[in-house]
């Protein structure tokens, strides 16, 4: 049983910065992707930022230069941190880890979920 329990979402002004982290406990392999997904209301989930293992990372064209990934593997956690927030960044963030592959940016593989921290951006 994998637990992903996320931490740092809240509301914030324009231009302002968060850093959301993702602890993992539980048993897993070692190698796997971890990365952070959003759902705003009405939207659909959409990949932010995932790290696959360390050495490759991916963004969302829309954060590009403005959020970072990082993972700690000896403490199990991934960061997020978030700069220069817009009000279109409203959403809930999720954590996830992925064993396994990717189709469209969506996890395929064993898929852990955790439970969403809430980002508003408003002024």
């Amino acid at each position: 049983q994998v637990q992903l329990l996320e931490s740092g979402g809240g509301r914030v002004q324009p231009g302002g910065s968060l850093k959301l982290s993702c602890v993992a406990s539980g048993t897993f392999p070692s190698v796997n992707a971890m990365g952070w997904y959003r759902q705003a209301p009405g939207k659909e989930r959409e990949l932010v930022a995932v790290d696959y293992s360390g050495a490759v990372a991916d963004y969302a064209e829309s954060v590009k230069g403005r959020f970072t990934i990082a993972r700690d593997n000896s403490k199990n956690v991934v960061y997020l941190q978030m700069n220069n927030l817009k009000p279109e960044d409203t959403a809930t963030y999720y954590c996830n880890m992925n064993i396994g592959s990717y189709s469209d940016r969506q996890p395929k593989g064993i898929a852990y979920w955790g439970q969403g921290t809430l980002v508003t951006v408003s002024s």
